[in-house]
């Protein structure tokens, strides 16, 4: 999602006149009345940059592999500019009319709620969290396979690389499971809920106010970041599949290409676990707010579910019931739904499948011809249909092969013991 730009961009303040925004120039507030936002085209990329480069570059070897050396690299420079086309579209979509005064839509929910109505809105909401639940089952699956895959480079190193160590995944799953209980009841990570796996409109809410409009910043800010995550898994992809050929593991890290130096996979899948435990909270507190405010407007008089009980500890720790059952309830749950399909590389392209279409590609399509007024049937509106059943095409196939390959590998996996 980027534009590599080495020149260095200074935008004056915007001056408005008092009668017209309620506020100066240097006034302390936007003209929302939130704090004046200060983000520039280089602090947009690098959000997007580390919110997009994750655990599922450990698959992009095997994925080459493949694809060959053509069709491979061809496939990912491909999705990467529908991913900044459609990015751009989005962006366009920050504001609801005028690209500098319009209304602001400060989350992709707002953007919907502002272009779309009706069904389509309620699919977008049940689609994001669907996604968020799908996403805290494939990091467990993947934090598991890491923290698995350290004792058995401990084991080959002890034992040799004759012995099979075969040693199962459940009670790491486990291990997960409950540092992500515990780290859920945090209060202060209520503050974070308003993150979100679909962080582009997130982020341009934090670029500074025109001139020029947060969409062109934006757009830059897609142009550079998609240039790097582009650069970045190509150099993953292809040298995985340089490195072990059509034998590329499902997961770098974890597949055991190789078996020394073992102490350099041990640090590795350390920091990748330290990774997930983090990711996984950032993904799934909107879930866990949407859900409690959800609950909190059903039954405001409920003590149960508004009311905090104190729990004297090194300080008072206010605990809410329902937040501690909820939330444990949740973890639980994707915990076991892991230990029954720990499929990484299936599951990653489930979860890559059913996103991509409906979120990257579609609703994006539908604001922006709703913002733009796009008439129908014209050759810009055929041509983003076009794109957008192509894409969905792509998205069905994908999903097929995952739930094939899912189904294949429950033939020989027992869940449970395995």
């Amino acid at each position: 999602m980027a534009d590599k730009v080495v020149a260095t961009y200074y935008y004056p303040p915007m001056e408005v006149a008092a009668a017209e925004l309620g506020h100066t120039a240097g006034s302390k507030l936007d003209d929302d009345g939130r704090n004046k936002r200060t983000g520039t085209m280089w602090t947009a990329s690098s959000h997007i940059i580390t919110a997009v480069i994750g655990s599922g570059v450990l698959s992009l070897g095997w994925a080459i592999a493949q694809l060959g050396w053509v069709a491979g690299p061809a496939v990912m420079l491909l999705f990467s500019l529908v991913t900044y086309f459609t990015s751009s579209l989005l962006a366009d979509c920050y504001r609801s009319g005028d690209q500098s005064t319009g209304k602001r839509n400060y989350t992709y929910m707002d953007a919907v709620n502002a272009n779309l109505s009706g069904v389509k809105v309620q699919i977008c909401g049940v689609l994001q969290y669907a996604n968020i639940v799908g996403v805290a089952i494939g990091y467990t699956i993947a934090a598991s396979i890491s923290m698995l895959a350290i004792k058995r480079a401990n084991c080959f190193h002890g034992h040799g690389h004759a012995d099979p160590c075969k040693i199962s995944s459940v009670p790491y799953m486990i291990i997960f499971g409950v540092a992500q209980v515990f780290f859920s009841q945090i209060p202060d990570f209520d503050q974070i809920s308003w993150l979100s796996m679909l962080i582009l409109i997130e982020i341009q809410d934090t670029i500074r106010a025109p001139p020029p409009s947060e969409s062109t910043v934006m757009k830059r800010a897609t142009m550079v970041s998609v240039a790097v995550t582009t650069v970045f898994y190509m150099l993953c992809g292809c040298m995985g599949y340089a490195a072990f050929g059509d034998a590329a593991p499902g997961n770098l890290l974890t597949g055991f290409g190789f078996y020394e130096h073992f102490w350099l996979l041990d640090v590795a899948n350390a920091a990748i676990v330290i990774h997930l435990v983090g990711a996984y909270q950032v993904y799934c507190q909107p879930l866990f707010a949407f859900v409690e405010k959800w609950a909190a407007k059903r039954w405001p008089e409920s003590t149960y579910v508004t009311g905090e009980v104190e729990v004297p500890l090194f300080r008072t720790y206010k605990v809410n019931m329902f937040r501690a059952t909820w939330r444990t309830a949740f973890v639980t749950a994707t915990t076991v739904v892991s230990m029954m399909l720990p499929f990484f590389n299936d599951v990653v392209g489930f979860l890559g499948a059913l996103g991509f279409w409906p979120l990257t590609v579609y609703f994006p399509v539908e604001m922006y011809v709703v913002q733009k007024k796009v008439p129908k049937w014209s050759t810009q509106w055929v041509c983003l249909q076009m794109l957008s059943l192509g894409c969905l095409a792509i998205s069905l196939a994908a999903a097929a092969g995952s739930i094939a390959g899912i189904k294949s590998d429950l033939k020989v996996y027992h869940p449970f013991k395995s």
